[in-house]
């Protein structure tokens, strides 16, 4: 039996797309979370938490669509082609937010709430544009004899745009639990009663999610509600209610690490959910993994890189977060 190589990016690519959602959710939830903290102090601080790491957090995004390009070109230039749209404006998003990111400490005390109403307004435009390309995603493209046969709006969706509102109150979550964890004092306690609302607005979300998604595709239904494919998949759902039930109790008993921790099992938990529910198809609702894969000695030549770009990632990736560990302070951080 030879080596799956289409299976082998598959996973590459879905392991870079979680690992963006992890270290550039809570860094986006920082500026979601910008107009609730009226502070400066206390916002200055918020951006201290993530000023050495964030601007790595992208990396796992272009690995993810260079991947795409690279092993599966059908599924990238359909996806590309489908969501061009919210995609270039979720790009200009974190431009924005990023240039706002480094402007607000150098700007003067006139033109500091400018930049800080910048660099929220980008990580909402972001953020709500990735939710929308995920509900577009699910929902499925229009495809022709290998080409997208829709129409630039076919995104623009009461589906996909709830799934853009679901993902501000995911990374909101994210957001929260990472300043509890990294900060004290009186910014850590108003984190802790943001938290409890986001963590229930997340779990009504998955739940509505959960619930549409199969409603509107039957064959989702039929992957999920079929035995003995219930049995296995049931854990799912069991382990979200787990996760948020112990959640909501980190929260209440004062813990600074494990609301992270929990709030990023939830985040896994639906990313889980969404494989299962779409597996094996990279192009909804009809196009397999096998089905959009470049040759097999494409695969294998683009493998090679992978496997030896991946590891450093990873290593200057924990490395960045082991330095800069600990609690965040007013005044401290970022110069």
């Amino acid at each position: 039996m030879g080596i799956d190589l289409p299976l082998i990016w598959a996973i590459i690519i879905g392991f870079g797309l979680m690992m963006y959602v992890i270290m550039d959710g809570f860094d986006l939830g920082i500026g979601i979370l910008f107009p609730f903290i009226p502070n400066r102090t206390d916002r200055d601080t918020m951006v201290n938490t993530v000023a050495p790491v964030w601007d790595g957090n992208e990396t796992w995004l272009v690995l993810g669509a260079a991947g795409l390009l690279a092993a599966f070109p059908l599924a990238y230039s359909i996806i590309l082609t489908a969501l061009y749209l919210p995609l270039i404006v979720m790009l200009a998003g974190l431009i924005w937010r990023g240039v706002a990111f480094e402007f607000r400490f150098k700007a003067d005390e006139a033109h500091r709430p400018f930049w800080d109403k910048a660099f929220a307004w980008g990580s909402y435009i972001a953020t709500f544009c990735q939710g929308v390309a995920l509900g577009s995603f699910i929902d499925g493209f229009e495809v022709s004899r290998g080409v997208f046969d829709g129409g630039p709006f076919d995104w623009l969706r009461p589906f996909s745009l709830f799934t853009g509102l679901g993902l501000l109150v995911a990374y909101a979550l994210l957001g929260c639990t990472w300043l509890i964890m990294k900060t004290d004092g009186e910014l850590q306690r108003r984190m802790t009663v943001l938290a409890k609302p986001a963590a229930l607005a997340l779990i009504a979300t998955i739940t509505i999610v959960s619930i549409w998604t199969p409603l509107a595709h039957p064959d989702v239904a039929q992957r999920w509600f079929s035995l003995p494919n219930l049995l296995f998949f049931a854990p799912v759902p069991l382990l979200v209610l787990l996760a948020t039930i112990l959640l909501i109790r980190s929260l209440s008993n004062g813990y600074h690490a494990a609301p992270f921790m929990l709030a990023l099992c939830l985040l896994f938990l639906g990313y889980s959910g969404l494989a299962i529910s779409l597996w094996p198809n990279i192009v909804p609702p009809s196009i397999s993994i096998w089905q959009a894969a470049s040759p097999p000695q494409s695969l294998g030549f683009t493998l090679v890189g992978a496997l030896f770009i991946i590891p450093f990632i990873l290593i200057y990736t924990s490395w960045s977060y082991y330095v800069f560990r600990g609690k965040v302070r007013a005044g401290e951080g970022y110069h």
